[in-house]
């Protein structure tokens, strides 16, 4: 059981990582990218409602037909986005203001949906659980990722806003790391969010084809 739910935690933070790996949810992962602050905002959001989804879906998965499972995740889904929205509406007002309209587009952003069918629906509720949980956090580290890369060539700035967006304790991850006139425009525009995506997209194939190179190697040496 224990390996069952590393497997679930690794899928979802690396393998099967939601952007990098399964490329669903696209149009956050470069729309609200063009700071690493906007990023871990949208998505830590979307991470609740994949993790609150997947348990009602889990707990409630044998009372669902067939014939209505797409309609009732629907219906969840766009629940939990509720929930949030308002939540963060009142408690971070000031993210929920630059986040705007896509806090309610997660309930069309495809990776809860593709989760709630593909494992939330057959799995026992703490599994499901997990698995909304980490491929939540994925999206998040994929989305934070990208921001970070875009901002920092952008602005030469990391997290900048942070303790105006998320509040005062994240003061301290707002940083300066080149200086104002030394960025690029583009990488804070639509065109960088495209360009920086698919280059982490290939770093991040490279890295697994590294790994399982050095993999096969060790096997070969092992039967040797």
């Amino acid at each position: 059981m224990a390996n069952n739910y590393k497997t679930i935690v690794k899928d979802g933070l690396w393998d099967n990582n939601g952007v990098f790996s399964m490329l669903l949810g696209m149009c956050p992962a470069m729309a609200m990218t063009a700071s690493a602050t906007n990023g871990f905002g949208m998505g830590l959001a979307t991470a609740v409602v994949m993790a609150a989804s997947s348990l009602l879906v889990a707990l409630f998965r044998k009372l669902i037909t067939p014939e209505v499972r797409i309609p009732v995740y629907i219906l969840i889904v766009a629940a939990m986005v509720t929930l949030v929205d308002l939540a963060m509406n009142a408690w971070m007002h000031e993210l929920y203001k630059v986040l705007g309209l896509f806090i309610p587009l997660i309930v069309s952003n495809c990776l809860p949906l593709a989760r709630l069918e593909a494992f939330a629906a057959k799995q026992p509720v703490l599994p499901s659980f997990l698995d909304g949980l980490f491929m939540g956090l994925g999206f998040t580290i994929a989305l934070t990722a990208i921001g970070a890369v875009r901002e920092i060539t952008g602005n030469g700035t990391l997290f900048a806003d942070a303790s105006l967006l998320l509040g005062p304790a994240f003061k301290a991850i707002e940083l300066r790391l080149l200086p104002a006139d030394m960025g690029v425009l583009m990488m804070i525009l639509p065109p960088g969010g495209f360009l920086v995506t698919g280059l982490l997209v290939v770093v991040k194939r490279m890295v697994d084809l590294r790994a399982g190179k050095e993999i096969q190697m060790g096997g070969a040496h092992s039967v040797a």
